[in-house]
């Protein structure tokens, strides 16, 4: 098989897994939160199992991981919960690292986007680890974004995990820790 049907083809299963997501996140929201609420509630360790799943194919779907912590927040202990989330993040962000390199997607936005690509490219050379812990701290961007351009700048790969991890993990370790406080406070959950 040549490279350019092997991109062809990562692509369009690429593209398959991430309609796929969306149309269940968008259209069928309730029988995902019906269905984890039952796997969580059969039995702890595949409720785990199916979270961390879900969390390390998140990425590719350009969906938030707040949407997966608000949606386990009820179901999880806070800790357990933390390191579930945190574990995806890494995987998926690792993936998605990978992936952006695998589909030569540089060569696209050198040519389609010359000077975006270039400012970020020296952005990101001066001011790596900051940027990535940053990006991944702020809610209204996705992280995923910056996890596809460090690969496509060959940003270390270490360095860019640890930014996603600090980043990610401080705002989700917010969203968890407070979102459990809350539903302890009002009786929500036991």
């Amino acid at each position: 098989m040549s490279l350019a049907r092997l991109r062809m083809l990562l692509l369009a299963l690429w593209i398959l897994c991430a309609g796929s997501a969306v149309y269940l996140f968008l259209f069928h929201r309730d029988f995902v939160q019906r269905e984890l609420g039952g796997v969580v509630g059969a039995s702890a360790l595949m409720g785990g199992a199916l979270y961390l799943l879900l969390g390390c194919v998140r990425g590719f779907t350009l969906i938030p991981s707040t949407s997966l912590v608000v949606l386990a927040v009820a179901f999880f202990p806070p800790l357990r919960l933390f390191l579930l989330t945190l574990a995806g993040i890494v995987v998926s962000s690792a993936s998605i690292y990978v992936f952006s390199e695998a589909l030569h997607l540089d060569e696209l936005l050198r040519r389609r986007h010359a000077r975006q690509y270039d400012r970020v490219r020296d952005l990101l050379e001066r001011h790596e680890f900051p940027i990535i812990v940053g990006w991944s701290f702020f809610p209204l961007v996705p992280t995923d974004l910056i996890c596809y351009l460090c690969g496509i700048l060959r940003v270390n790969m270490a360095k860019c995990l640890l930014g996603v991890a600090l980043g990610e993990g401080a705002i989700c370790g917010i969203y968890i820790f407070l979102g459990d406080y809350l539903l302890r406070l009002f009786h929500l959950k036991g």
